[in-house]
């Protein structure tokens, strides 16, 4: 097919034509979540199939998409947005607690909303890799969101003196290879490991970078460098 072709306009069955094609869309992306993040997987699925699983024609798939590959793009991103809202709605809520209990907030909600549903890993860490450049370049893009918004809570946390002040870039980008690799090996069945175990052991390596060894505190270091006056040194008069 040389382009999409143009939707039908107007009002049909009490729906406006762009309620229409949203619904169209939802139900080709609940297809594609199924086929691509189970069985038979991206790479085997046809637009005939997709559009079959979808209870639509393969003329309303070309209405809506060009080809597999921009289902996918879609696909994956919504599931990135899914996540990226569940962990915003924790990060607010643990907005004024300590550091160590913010980060557990923050990554209990991540796992727990990309791993609902093993689909939503296997399209994050698997189906989308290798498919073309321009996939490659919206998978790393979208975790180049990842990684900024580490870094952004690791300079509030630096800010509020609860993590070193440093540029957080290169560990941020270290660490989303950490969540992604583990949270994948876990949902295949290679971490002998329950969820909360994965969502404990994440926030020790982001802790270990937050807080490197030799780094104090701020209150903790001026406490220790504040000498401590002799006993009998001059001072303020007892009343």
């Amino acid at each position: 097919m040389p382009g999409r072709l143009r939707a039908p306009t107007g009002r049909y069955g009490g729906k406006t034509a762009e309620e229409r094609q949203a619904e169209r869309r939802r139900r080709f992306l609940d297809a594609a979540l199924h086929l691509f993040g189970d069985t038979p997987g991206f790479r085997s699925t046809t637009v005939a199939a997709l559009s079959e699983a979808a209870g639509l024609s393969t003329r309303q798939f070309y209405e809506e998409f060009r080809a597999l590959e921009d289902v996918l793009a879609a696909l994956h991103l919504q599931v990135n947005d899914w996540a990226e809202a569940a962990v915003l709605e924790a990060a607010a809520g643990a907005a004024d607690l300590p550091l160590v209990e913010r980060a557990t907030a923050i990554f209990r909600a991540y796992a727990g909303n990309v791993a609902a549903d093993p689909r939503r890993i296997r399209i994050t860490f698997v189906e989308i890799i290798g498919v073309s450049p321009r996939l490659e370049e919206q998978r790393l893009a979208r975790r180049a969101g990842w990684v900024g918004l580490i870094c952004a809570e690791a300079d509030a946390a630096a800010a509020r003196g609860e993590a070193a002040p440093r540029d957080y870039r290169l560990a941020a980008t270290g660490f989303i290879g950490s969540v992604n690799g583990l949270l994948h090996d876990w949902s295949a069945g290679w971490v002998d490991a329950t969820l909360d175990d994965v969502v404990d052991e994440l926030v020790r390596q982001l802790l270990g970078i937050l807080r490197p060894p030799g780094w104090t505190p701020p209150e903790v270091s001026q406490t220790r460098v504040r000498p401590r006056p002799p006993v009998g040194a001059p001072g303020k008069a007892r009343r």
